[in-house]
């Protein structure tokens, strides 16, 4: 009887979700026990480990991003022996498994102190659509009491057609403070790739920085939503209570182009369970900075218990997925719906292989990509190197939405906004249809498909998916034909770093 009980439940439970048994939510793709990198010879791999510049077991993984057959990844400076902070996998080579990272865009530009030409410490970073790499170096080697500032906080941008830096920007002394701590970026094209902004959240210094790209300028926000909520900062990971209650603004995500010709940043303290945001119209002006408390707004429902939130990114649609790091999951919210926890779902948990999911991306072919790396056990305990720590996952977004609140009213982008994207008034008051039982049955529903889901080096011959690692062309195409070309030319004349044609 119990038995037949149980099966009841489970059927009941994948039926609810509007999920079949033959679909896969996130894929394994890669996997480490502990990291590894490669280098130019086996000579150089030698002196690095016996002179303590490689020690394979202090490198974590924290940020990634894709782009065309590169998924980058970065790994901070935390402890010694990091041979590279900004590294990336060959996936026309490497499609899955575990593979040595390749430093980005040298090993000889990744040396830690060397301010003008290297790079200290990356946390997470963003390929634009302009073939940019947005790199922030935090100047900074170790963490909390062990942190050295050995460079100023510094900008890097590359040319990810020709692996050349093409910018290095350092921040004005008025953008930090004595606590700045820097680890997200925003990157807001806006009528074509001269009109390029950069927003970066000061975690621990409570500012958020405003970038030009056209004027080559800074300047800094400061606002009482920025602050930690001193009521959200326990944390419960991987069977470990500990404390951030100082963590303030942290993940980021911005809107499609809304109706005024701006976006929407969205951001939210790490210890707090409460969205807020603003409109670029507001960042992108410096005169602002004074006189601005009023133009940011607020959520006035938290995310449900146990939300706190690193890592948010929004789709051409409209859709945010975001972290949940109590619950090793991924969220999902459709911004054309109120924020409410009854419009939010859970689009994949695994209590075992997603523990503490970092980082999270869509990139330009809507495939979402997660990197989960157990911080909290490698920052305050120890990691069993006998174990894969190290994860990254993939899966179309229209895969993890499907049977999910948030693909209730999906629109698509305008093809006639400056970029593709859809112009909408965002965080619409009516609910739309909701469904709580599909929400909470979300997380368990995933789980059970999980339970059948392959490896990383496995996953691909057994289930029949294709791993597209082929150039974008196809997806920019429309892109390409609704974009000003005048305004593009316009740009290739002024930018001979940039002289070809986007990949279109």
């Amino acid at each position: 009887m119990n038995k037949f009980i149980n099966k009841f439940i489970v059927t009941a439970v994948i039926l609810f979700a509007g999920i079949t048994s033959g679909q896969v939510r996130l894929q394994e793709r890669f996997n480490w026990r502990q990291l590894d990198w490669v280098f130019p010879n086996q000579q150089i791999r030698d002196r690095a480990i016996a002179s303590g510049d490689y020690i394979p077991t202090n490198g974590l993984p924290v940020g990634i991003e894709r782009w065309q057959n590169k998924l980058f990844v970065t790994v901070p400076r935390w402890r010694n022996g990091i041979p590279a902070v900004l590294n990336y996998i060959d996936m026309n080579r490497t499609p899955s498994g575990s593979p040595a990272l390749i430093p980005y865009p040298s090993l000889e530009q990744n040396v830690a102190g060397d301010c003008a030409n290297g790079l200290s410490t990356v946390y997470r970073i963003k390929a634009d659509r302009c073939g940019r790499l947005w790199v922030l170096d935090t100047g900074t080697i170790g963490i909390g009491n062990t942190t050295q500032n050995v460079c100023p906080y510094a900008l890097n941008v590359f040319d990810l057609a020709t692996d050349r830096r093409i910018r290095r920007y350092e921040f004005r002394p008025e953008d930090t403070n004595p606590n700045t701590f820097i680890a997200n970026i925003a990157v807001d094209i806006g009528r074509n790739c001269e009109d390029t902004f950069a927003y970066f959240s000061d975690e621990l210094g409570y500012g958020l920085i405003s970038y030009s790209w056209e004027q080559n300028r800074s300047w800094r926000f400061e606002h009482s939503f920025f602050f930690p909520d001193p009521l959200r900062g326990d944390f419960n990971i991987a069977g470990l209570n500990f404390q951030w209650g100082e963590e303030g603004i942290f993940g980021m995500a911005l809107s499609p182009i809304q109706n005024d010709g701006f976006r929407k940043l969205y951001f939210s303290p790490l210890a707090s369970h409460r969205e807020f945001s603003v409109s670029t119209r507001i960042l992108r002006d410096a005169n602002r900075v004074e006189e601005s408390y009023h133009d940011f707004t607020y959520f006035v429902e938290e995310r449900a218990g146990n939300a706190h939130t690193t890592s948010r990114v929004m789709s051409d649609d409209g859709i945010m997925l975001f972290n949940l790091i109590d619950q090793n999951s991924v969220g999902c919210w459709n911004s054309a719906t109120a924020y409410t926890p009854q419009n939010h779902a859970v689009v994949d948990r695994d209590d075992e292989t997603m523990v503490f999911p970092a980082d999270v991306k869509i990139d330009e072919t809507n495939t979402v990509w997660v990197i989960s790396d157990r911080m909290p056990v490698f920052l305050i305990a120890n990691l069993d190197y006998t174990d894969i720590n190290f994860r990254i996952f993939s899966a179309p977004l229209d895969t993890l939405l499907q049977g999910t609140v948030c693909a209730n009213g999906r629109r698509t982008p305008n093809r006639f906004s400056p970029f593709g994207f859809f112009d909408y008034t965002a965080d619409a008051l009516s609910p739309g249809y909701q469904s709580p039982n599909l929400i909470g049955f979300a997380g368990a529903t995933s789980q059970i498909l999980r339970s059948s889901t392959p490896k990383a080096f496995a996953y691909n011959e057994h289930n029949n998916v294709a791993i597209k690692t082929e150039s974008p062309s196809t997806y920019f195409s429309n892109f390409h034909s609704n974009f000003d070309d005048r305004n593009l030319f316009d740009y290739q004349k002024k930018n001979t770093w940039n002289n070809r044609n986007y990949y279109f």
